[in-house]
């Protein structure tokens, strides 16, 4: 009787069988639970998962809600493996995460983030000397990295915050590696060649007579012919002409370089008496060596500026 009343003392008491424990030094997805029970561990995990992350770039930020990316989580499961876990045991706890959701949220931010890289351009002449605007490099956000760490937040909660992934992309033409830039003196039978803003070579050339006068302004060069076919142009002073295949004679030369201008060009001349002068029906005449020179030394695209100076 005495032994009976003595092992029922404490529920005639009313006294409850102590909580179970999780073992000391537990952590159930990276958030330490030891020597907490059941309910507590739950309590603990629960703001941990609802937590936002803070997504920078720059001075911007994005708040990142796990519920708009469809995470979840089933705490009580973590929580029930956490209590058979030994001391000291780490216990992992990964939410689901739409990764759709994601990729489409990295695909908006793409647009609000990436931009091309600016070249540098031609801008101008300044007392015989190209000017140009500035380059300026791009960037690209990195899809797959930026989404990768996207979900990686969203299903730890030791992350708070990460940032964007990005690369710079360089322009592919700058001040510096511009290239070869052609300036005209139409009053003083000149040609400038320039790379980039330095001066290389000076050339005596031959423009158009006051009555086929040779365009001013912004061009480029369109066409480039080694050992060209002369063509009569559809102008009056070329009526009945007929072609003249290359060789000596040729009014080009041996090089043509056709310019943006139409029916314009730079080319070469047999006639090394007209440079100097305003002598041609509107292209640029040069000595048959230095046209050869500046044919080696120039590309498609390259710019011509055509002055009064």
């Amino acid at each position: 009787m005495v032994l009976v009343v003595a092992a029922l003392a404490p529920a005639l008491r009313g006294d409850a069988a102590p909580p179970v424990l999780i073992e000391p030094g537990v952590t159930l997805a990276g958030v330490p639970v030891g020597g907490m029970s059941n309910e507590q561990a739950q309590a603990a995990l629960r703001p941990a998962f609802a937590r936002t992350v803070r997504l920078v770039y720059g001075d911007r930020a994005w708040r990142l809600q796990p519920a708009r990316f469809g995470a979840r989580v089933t705490i009580s499961d973590g929580v029930m493996r956490a209590l058979g876990a030994k001391a000291g045991s780490g216990v992992s706890l990964v939410p689901e995460v739409n990764t759709e959701g994601v990729r489409r949220f990295v695909g908006a931010l793409d647009k609000r983030v990436s931009f091309a890289p600016t070249d540098a351009e031609l801008s101008g002449v300044k007392g015989l000397r190209p000017q140009f605007t500035r380059e300026r490099a791009g960037v690209q956000l990195l899809r797959r990295l930026t989404a990768q760490r996207i979900v990686r937040a969203l299903q730890s909660p030791q992350i708070r915050r990460i940032r964007v992934a990005v690369k710079v992309v360089e322009p592919l033409q700058t001040v510096k590696n511009f290239g070869p830039v052609i300036i005209i003196r139409r009053g003083a039978n000149q040609l400038r060649y320039y790379q980039g803003a330095r001066l290389v070579r000076l050339f005596g050339v031959a423009t158009g007579q006051a009555i086929y006068p040779t365009p001013t302004g912004t061009f480029s060069v369109v066409d480039m012919q080694l050992n060209p076919w002369w063509l009569p142009p559809d102008s009056a002073w070329a009526k009945g002409e007929k072609p003249i295949p290359p060789g000596p004679g040729n009014p080009l030369g041996t090089r043509w370089m056709g310019l943006s201008a139409p029916g314009v060009g730079i080319h070469g001349t047999p006639d090394d008496t007209s440079i100097g002068y305003s002598a041609s029906h509107g292209c640029i005449r040069m000595h048959i060596p230095d046209a050869e020179w500046l044919f080696q030394h120039v590309e498609l695209g390259t710019p011509v500026v055509i002055t009064d100076a």
